[in-house]
């Protein structure tokens, strides 16, 4: 019926979204030829339409088919449904145009955030923001707060403290000088103690469950500091194998704050889509490897065993190491990155950068943990490790030679441990 309609636009008024309903009154009011606002409203009926029929389409090919696995699972063709949310000033540079879309009738993600203070988020702001709910994202179910201080979307610190104050001091301690100018995700409301220490660093954007009326006081003092506050997500991420008791008695603002961080990238949508020139590519989301809680089956491959102290420190350096691009290097200790190397061609270059922002930062590294997002292709990168004061590793494992990167870590004393999983982020 309403197509229809809206073949006859040029002598019916069809209207499917209530929110246009006060220009279509004021239209009728003014009287006159308003055949341009009835064409607008042609097009959005066809547009409302081919969503319905894709809808049906896709509804009856499943009902058709057996459940598809692996790559069979993504669809022939791919069909995507995305309204402008946003225009932006510009792109990730002054000459480029941009804009920010988001899928109808899902409030999550980025187009969940409610910013309650500063100028509009630019297209770098966006980029930026994900880099940081995705990298704090293995830590949302930490009983500890968290933060993630994110420059050109990777991490330049981490860190999980006993009050959320220090483990902003913590993170902003492993790089200072790449955190000017930058994106900070947390996973506790902000407090003012952690606003008093945050007025003191040129920030981008502070994304974080709430904030308190004394810390946005503080904060909005800053005329241009974006503050954006994160909904609650989805309850069936409350269920992750071996979530720790603290669980039960967290307030409910904490719990749906990690709600929210663990859904990140897994929500709508299982897939995760990247534009190239000349076409898409699509694949499943990656799951986050949870800090807090029991999950992944490690394998100690060393005659050490790491002790229960630097078990700690590889999970966490594991879970931190998540949001970094790769070739990724994070070293790591109590609950706090010391260095990371990112985004470099050989994974010995990365070694070296993480090691000398330690050093820069007068971070020291014995007895450190070393975390990398895939396997050591040779022995120079444990014996660089070593050599900077490293005594754990927690690494994919799979190389050709492994035994050869076992057999260096043994010689140094070191303890090492094989995830089987790879954390590729480029």
């Amino acid at each position: 019926m309403i197509r229809s309609a809206a073949k006859n636009h040029g002598d019916v008024w069809v209207v499917v979204e209530p929110s246009d309903y006060p220009a279509v009154l004021e239209a009728l009011d003014a009287g006159g030829d308003q055949s341009s606002l009835k064409l607008a409203l042609a097009a959005k009926v066809f547009q409302h339409v081919s969503a319905y029929d894709e809808a049906i389409g896709r509804y009856l090919e499943a009902a058709a088919a057996p459940e598809p696995e692996g790559a069979d699972a993504f669809p022939p063709f791919l069909r995507i449904q995305a309204g402008r949310l946003q225009s932006l000033r510009y792109g990730e540079n002054p000459d480029q145009a941009a804009a920010f879309y988001g899928y109808p009738g899902f409030e999550g993600g980025l187009a969940g955030l409610t910013q309650i203070h500063g100028k509009e988020l630019s297209y770098n702001n966006f980029l930026d923001l994900d880099g940081a709910l995705l990298a704090l994202s293995p830590f949302a179910f930490s009983p500890k707060p968290a933060v993630c201080i994110v420059k050109h979307t990777t991490p330049c610190g981490l860190a999980v403290g006993d009050t959320l104050e220090r483990a902003y001091e913590k993170a902003l301690a492993t790089d200072p000088v790449s955190a000017f100018g930058s994106v900070i995700s947390m996973n506790r409301a902000v407090d003012l103690p952690t606003a008093a220490a945050l007025s003191h660093l040129f920030v981008e954007c502070i994304v974080a469950p709430d904030f308190s009326f004394e810390a946005l006081n503080v904060l909005s003092e800053k005329k241009n500091l974006r503050l954006l506050t994160l909904p609650g997500g989805a309850p069936s991420f409350d269920r992750e194998p071996g979530l720790e008791t603290w669980w039960g008695a967290a307030p409910e603002e904490v719990r749906n704050a990690a709600r929210f961080l663990a859904a990140h990238s897994r929500l709508p949508e299982a897939w995760v889509l990247r534009s190239v020139y000349g076409g898409l590519l699509m694949q499943g989301p990656p799951n986050p490897p949870f800090y807090g809680i029991q999950g992944e089956e490690w394998r100690v491959v060393t005659k050490r065993e790491p002790s229960e102290a630097e078990m700690d420190d590889l999970r966490f350096a594991w879970a931190a190491v998540y949001g970094v691009k790769s070739n990724a290097i994070l070293l790591a200790r109590d609950g706090t990155t010391l260095g990371i190397g990112a985004g470099q061609m050989s994974r010995v270059d990365s070694s070296k950068i993480a090691v000398r922002k330690a050093t820069e930062a007068g971070l020291s590294l014995e007895g450190a943990a070393l975390a990398s997002d895939a396997f050591f292709p040779f022995r120079d990168g444990v014996d660089a490790a070593a050599e900077a004061g490293v005594t754990a590793i927690v690494e994919p494992g799979g190389s050709v030679r492994d035994e050869e990167v076992i057999a260096a870590a043994d010689e140094h004393g070191i303890a090492m441990v094989f995830t089987g999983r790879r954390l590729f982020r480029h």
